[in-house]
């Protein structure tokens, strides 16, 4: 499968990590390297979930979920939703 191109990325990256950074009172550097190695962005990066598609406050709320429970599928815009079942 292809994977999202690389603009995609970019842009969920320039809009989810300031939130990222303002929720956990983090530098830019941690923030990236914790988003870009969640699980949250492994999700956003597989093209069978279609991630991408959401916005990124929804992949923010999916990170913000895996930061607080270890699970970005606890998050409440995906909860019990196909996204939940697939996985």
């Amino acid at each position: 499968m292809k994977l999202p191109g690389s603009d995609l990325l970019y842009f969920f990256g320039v809009h989810v990590i300031p939130l990222i950074r303002g929720q956990y009172g983090m530098g830019e550097d941690e923030a990236i390297r914790k988003f870009f190695n969640s699980e949250t962005y492994a999700m956003l990066r597989d093209p069978a979930t279609k991630l991408f598609r959401e916005s990124p406050l929804v992949i923010f709320d999916m990170f913000k979920a895996e930061a607080e429970t270890g699970d970005p599928r606890q998050s409440s815009y995906i909860q019990g939703d196909a996204y939940a079942r697939a996985m």
